[in-house]
Formats: C-alpha cells, structure tokens, sequence
C-alpha cells in the first residue's frame, strides 16, 4: 500500500466485521457503532488557543467509531475510511 499521511485529526481505518460472539460486547448491527483497525493517524488539530492537541489513537489501536460520519475510499483495491478522531467512540483493549 502507498504511505498515506492523514492531516490534522484524521485517521485511516480497516473495516473489521463484526462476527457474531466474536467481541464481548452485543452491538446493534442496524444503528450501532463500526469496528476497525486505525491503519494511519494525522499529528493531531490545533486548539482555539493555538495549542497542538496530539491524537489519543494509534496505529494498531482497534476503534469503535460513528457508523454515519466516516468517508470511504479505496487504496489499491482495498477499501478503507476516513474517521475524524472526535467521531471515534472507544479503543478496544
């Protein structure tokens, strides 16, 4: 894959599906939040004060984000999508 470079608070995400009993939490497969794995991660957005604020996700980190506010794109023939990390509901540890 090309090395991709999110800017300011994007991240690059890897759709995980979800498998039934395979995570030990039930999500609602109609509304509910999407699980993925961060593949890329920008350097952080500047503050109203002018502050850098550094992303709280890494690569690596899986992430229950926003179904709805996510940006599909493709990369080589692999699809991925485009989270602002505001929209990123958990990390899975």
């Amino acid at each position: 894959m090309n090395k991709i470079k999110p800017l300011s608070n994007n991240i690059i995400i890897e759709l995980i599906e979800e498998e039934k009993g395979n995570h030990p939490f039930q999500m609602n497969e109609k509304d509910g939040p999407r699980q993925g794995k961060v593949v890329f991660v920008g350097s952080g957005k500047i503050n109203s004060q002018g502050k850098h604020v550094p992303m709280q996700v890494k690569k690596g980190d899986i992430v229950l984000f926003n179904k709805y506010r996510s940006h599909e794109i493709k990369i080589k023939d692999k699809d991925y999508l485009v989270v602002v990390e505001d929209d990123v509901i958990a990390i899975i540890e």
